[in-house]
């Protein structure tokens, strides 16, 4: 696997500008959400992953393809940190009619992300 990129502004811009594949941006997600990949045992290691994610998600789930781990995500955001897209970056959203369910997914996995940066004080 290859280097992730740090966790930063510049890094949830990326995200929502389609900057990053799909898949860097899943294994962004996972990596924050405490999973890891042992190569020499060609398996997913849980230990650090919360458990209502590990009991539900023993691998990490493709939040960008399947909706209900996007949905998990979206709900794991607490209310006051709904708003962060705008609130710490001034997102403003995608224009009616040019936006997917890609989007918006990419959207809800940068928006908690940056909820992960407020809650361990990491510099937005």
């Amino acid at each position: 696997m290859t280097e992730l990129p740090p966790l930063n502004r510049e890094t949830i811009w990326a995200i929502l500008n389609k900057e990053l594949d799909n898949e860097t941006v899943n294994r962004l997600v996972w990596h924050y959400l405490g999973y890891r990949y042992d190569p020499q045992q060609q398996q997913w290691k849980t230990e650090q992953v919360a458990e209502d994610w590990r009991e539900t998600y023993p691998e990490p789930p493709d939040f960008i393809e399947h909706r209900p781990p996007n949905v998990k995500l979206t709900r794991s955001i607490p209310k006051p940190n709904k708003q962060l897209l705008k609130e710490k970056l001034g997102f403003k959203g995608y224009k009616i009619g040019e936006f997917s369910p890609l989007e918006t997914r990419r959207a809800t996995m940068a928006n908690w992300l940056l909820n992960y940066m407020v809650e361990h004080e990491i510099e937005i």
